[in-house]
């Protein structure tokens, strides 16, 4: 599975407290299962929750919500445009533990697809990117820092 480590370094790119404190994120894999059709390949795609818990964070929800809403844009984006995704595709849940500090627990639905091929005497695996719609590229947003 590659979007756990690729959302890892996301989150800890754009939010300077875990820049700071990186420990303060913890990442679980959850519910998983491989999903595999029984073609002529061994290709599958994960299914899994993936969640994310920031411990004694300072700062508002917003800092961590929007930098892991550009991360889905570009990883999972059927969480913005499958109305039967997006409804349970982010939950989260938040544990007020004094005036000033907060754990956040976000559980995502992501997917990965896999591609397996004989090559050889062995396989050739290659985790298949996301389709990008040309006209809503997150490439390009840069966070705004207040």
């Amino acid at each position: 599975m590659m979007k756990p480590n690729d959302l890892r370094q996301a989150l800890t790119a754009a939010v300077p407290e875990l820049q700071r404190n990186p420990d303060k994120l913890h990442i679980f894999v959850d519910e998983g299962r491989v999903v595999a059709t029984g073609s002529k390949t061994l290709s599958f795609e994960y299914q899994y929750t993936l969640t994310l818990i920031v411990t004694d964070y300072a700062d508002n929800s917003d800092t961590i919500t929007v930098p892991v809403l550009a991360w889905l844009r570009a990883n999972q984006p059927e969480l913005f445009f499958n109305p039967d995704r997006r409804e349970d595709g982010f939950k989260f849940e938040a544990d007020i533990l004094n005036h000033t500090t907060v754990d956040i627990a976000i559980k995502l639905a992501l997917t990965e697809r896999v591609t397996v091929r004989v090559a050889g005497s062995g396989y050739s695996i290659t985790h298949e990117p996301e389709p990008v719609n040309e006209y809503d590229d997150p490439s390009t947003w840069r966070p705004v820092v207040p």
